[in-house]
């Protein structure tokens, strides 16, 4: 069997990138410490985690099993939720009227011009939360935003009006990447990726998480939760990634292209939720370009094959790769593609393709793809 390790979009067109596999945010998951995290302070400043702080006045908070009773993992202060990858996490407002806390840190590298990036980042709402939102976005910049205020965060201009009079004006920062409103992020018991990629225009080295619209710009919804004890919503975040992307030659694009029995494809861009088997609707592009190959050569036989990383029991993960597998089929066949092209096997955690002790190998391993069976 020929595995060809690449996205379906390669198999039609030249402009389709592949992913470089850096990771260009340090500590990404908030694993390294200077200091276990002892207590929530409203006015206090994140400084026990490496690598990241607060950008503004807005107390952000850090969380780790070994810290004390208010920042503990997983049950603290502010809810009660495992981390989606390790021991730690961040903690975040996003809703009040007036006021906001962000995430900021630096990267590896200044992001290059022209190039296009791949940016992620987990979210979890505090089952203490009254209501949830869909605009959690991030927000790339060339210099470090260090603000004072307790807000949402602005750019300040200063603007020269002639004669020696000048006026001070503030306008909102747009995230390069930020959740649709509609959708939204509402989930306390797992976790939810948020997810986009933009073209950098160069020199962006500092990358800011939270929200940047106003109360009612920020499709707020109010859950009617009976437990909330908090005055907002309040979001953990873990697991923040920024990838380059890198576009393939030409000639690498043809040989590519040719599509022979036995070859075995992994859909890069199809995506659930931690632990479930609901398509995401950021798997919708790729699997349409899918539907559209399947269309082009009618006589194309496939098996979509879904995998798991080690996390979890044997018959857990086993269902939930059967599951994975089977609702890709069924979005398939929703979309024209006729059943009798189509079977659904589930392999669980038995065909791991990198090493499931790193976040990077478990994320490569958790993956749907898809096997010529006839051509």
């Amino acid at each position: 069997m020929k595995k060809k390790w690449i996205s379906i979009a390669v198999l039609f067109t030249t402009l389709h990138t592949l992913y470089a596999q850096e990771n260009l945010v340090y500590n990404p998951s908030f694993e390294t410490y200077r200091n276990c995290p002892q207590r929530i302070d409203a006015l206090g400043v994140m400084n026990d985690v490496e690598a990241w702080w607060q950008p503004t006045g807005g107390s952000s908070d850090y969380f780790n099993s070994c810290g004390g009773r208010d920042c503990n993992v997983p049950r603290n202060k502010m809810g009660v939720q495992s981390p989606y990858d390790g021991n730690a996490y961040c903690g975040i407002y996003c809703s009040q009227e007036n006021y906001r806390e962000y995430l900021q840190t630096k990267l590896k590298q200044p992001l290059q011009k022209g190039m296009r990036y791949r940016v992620s980042f987990y979210v979890s709402l505090s089952d203490k939360a009254p209501h949830a939102i869909g605009t959690m976005g991030a927000l790339f910049t060339t210099e470090r935003i260090a603000d004072t205020s307790r807000g949402i965060l602005t750019r300040r201009e200063s603007i020269n009006l002639g004669n020696g009079n000048s006026q001070s004006i503030s306008t909102p920062f747009t995230p390069q990447i930020e959740n649709n409103a509609s959708n939204t992020l509402d989930d306390t018991k797992g976790w939810t990726m948020v997810s986009g990629e933009f073209i950098a225009e160069g020199g962006e080295q500092f990358i800011t998480i939270g929200n940047f619209n106003q109360f009612n710009h920020s499709g707020v919804v109010d859950l009617h939760n009976s437990s909330a004890v908090l005055p907002g919503a309040y979001y953990f975040i873990d697991e923040v990634s920024v990838v380059g992307q890198t576009i393939p030659h030409t000639d690498t694009l043809k040989k590519d292209s040719t599509i022979e029995q036995g070859d075995v494809f992994t859909l890069n861009e199809v995506y659930f939720e931690t632990g479930k088997s609901e398509l995401l609707q950021q798997s919708f592009y790729e699997l349409s370009q899918l539907i559209t190959l399947l269309k082009k050569h009618p006589s194309i036989r496939i098996e979509v094959r879904g995998h798991t990383d080690n996390q979890g029991t044997i018959e857990f993960n086993q269902r939930l790769s059967e599951q994975r597998a089977k609702a890709v089929a069924d979005y398939l066949m929703t979309n024209g593609i006729d059943s009798s092209r189509l079977i659904w096997n589930g392999y669980g955690k038995s065909q791991p393709v990198d090493d499931n002790n790193t976040p990077e190998g478990r994320q490569h391993n958790r993956r749907v793809e898809y096997k010529i069976i006839e051509k």
